[in-house]
Formats: structure tokens, C-alpha cells, sequence
């Protein structure tokens, strides 16, 4: 057989084995861009709602598509969105950190473009008027990651909409704010776990989150695939029933 003729049945053989696995990454990326992407929660900023551990399934279609929506990168040249969809307020979002967009924050969506945000002695008001709470009980102050006792509440924002929060203090460092006014085409974010989030309430030029772009929203986080408690290491066998927490698979965002 010439040695040519060799070469191209080798090649045309790599190709074939190629073929699928090059397909099954277009795929991927596709999907991962256009219909929902993955994302493990790092921190407690967002107890009781999301646990440190947490993987969720975040609709990309929700809001949209920027140039953020590509899972590898920036889309170069591409401003605004394409199919925009304006979040609701309540929605946890997933995003791109204005100071740093290569960074991906969740938070909740507490104030609309126009809106106006304050926290007063540990309260929260949107439009100059208190958003209700009630208190539910003592919370886990270990999972809230404050080591002091913990108060869980549902808190009632404008329109109806419930979720619960965590405090440990209404005299903490973000209890007493002043007045932020939503600019047109931003959002402002907080996290569930109030005395324990670095949120819109700090400026992105003090090292916080500040208003948020709308070009800079990802998706909607809808639903926690599973979640696990990365304290526990994946070799500590004996442990992992402790680790898993499989009471929360499936689970739907509020």
C-alpha cells in the first residue's frame, strides 16, 4: 500500500472518531449559551435561599442574550441584548460583576430601574415605603457563616412577592444606607443573607457590587439541581450521607 494512500485512511479514520466528539461540544456550547448554564454557589451570601455547595440550573432565556451570554468568554464587538426579557423584582439572578465581569455573582433583584432603595435601622424600603417582614425563628447561625445567633424572616417586597432572609443584626455595617436611586437600564441587588452579602448597597469603586447593567445579567437561577457541603471532601466516604443534602435536589428558586 503507498504510504500516501496510509495517511489519508488515517486520517479519514481520526475524522470519523473526531466527527461526534467535535458535534457533542457544539452542543454543549449551544445549549450552555442559548438555553441554561450551570453554576455552583461559593458563598452564604444568599442563605437561607442558597446554601454554600448549591448547583443550579440557570435559564439563559430569561432575560435575554448579551455578550456575557457565551460560556468561554466575551462576545467581542456585541452591545445591549438581543430578545430582551426586563427581570422581576424577586428574580435570583445570575451575573457578570460590573467591576470585574469575569466574576459571576447570584443576588436578588430588590430594586428597578427608577426605584428607590435605603435601608433604615436593619429595614428595608423601596419607594420610601417598609417592606414588611415577620419573623419565623432561630436560624443556623453556622450556615448563615456569622457564628452568632440568627434570626430567619419572610420578607414581603411590593406586588406581593415572598422570600425569606436572614439577620443576626439591625444595627450592622449595610443597616443604615443612604437613599440609592436606580438608574434607567441598572438593577439593584441584594443578597438573601442580609448581614452577610456584599451587594449593591457597597459601590463597585469600594470594592462592592453597586447598580448592576442590564447587559450584565446572565440568567434566571430556577432550579438547584443537587446540592452538597464542600466541607465534607469527596474522599471522606464515610461522611458524604452528610455531605449530600438530597432533601434540596430538584428544588425550585424562590
Amino acid at each position: 500500500m503507498a504510504k500516501g494512500s496510509s495517511i489519508r485512511q488515517r486520517l479519514a479514520g481520526w475524522s470519523r472518531e473526531l466527527g461526534p466528539i467535535v458535534l457533542s461540544v457544539a452542543l454543549v456550547l449551544v445549549v450552555r449559551t442559548v438555553v441554561a448554564e450551570p453554576y455552583t454557589v461559593p458563598t452564604p451570601s444568599m442563605v437561607p435561599t442558597l446554601l454554600v455547595g448549591d448547583e443550579l440550573i440557570a435559564s439563559k432565556y430569561a432575560y435575554g442574550y448579551s455578550k456575557y451570554s457565551l460560556p468561554l468568554g466575551q462576545l467581542p464587538g456585541f452591545s445591549g441584548r438581543v430578545f430582551d426579557h426586563a427581570p422581576e423584582r424577586g428574580d435570583v439572578v445570575v451575573f457578570r460583576l460590573p467591576r470585574d465581569p469575569s466574576t459571576t455573582y447570584v443576588k436578588r433583584v430588590i430594586g428597578l430601574p427608577g426605584d428607590r432603595i435605603q435601608m433604615r435601622s436593619g429595614r428595608l424600603y423601596i419607594n420610601d415605603a417598609l417592606v414588611p417582614r415577620r419573623a419565623v425563628g432561630p436560624f443556623d447561625s453556622q450556615a448563615a457563616g456569622y457564628g452568632l445567633p440568627s434570626t430567619l424572616y419572610v420578607e414581603t417586597l411590593p406586588g406581593g412577592r415572598e422570600h425569606e432572609i436572614v439577620e443576626f443584626s439591625d444595627t450592622d455595617r449595610l443597616d443604615d444606607t443612604p437613599v440609592y436611586v436606580v438608574p434607567a437600564k441598572h438593577y439593584f441587588m441584594m443578597g438573601d443573607n442580609r448581614d452577610n452579602s456584599l451587594d449593591s448597597r457597597v459601590a463597585a469603586a469600594d470594592g462592592g457590587v453597586g447598580f448592576v447593567p442590564e447587559e450584565n445579567l446572565v440568567a434566571r437561577a430556577d432550579l438547584l439541581l443537587m446540592s452538597r457541603n464542600p466541607a465534607v471532601g469527596w474522599l471522606d466516604v464515610v461522611h458524604w450521607p452528610q455531605a449530600f443534602r438530597f432533601d434540596r435536589s430538584f428544588d425550585r428558586v424562590h
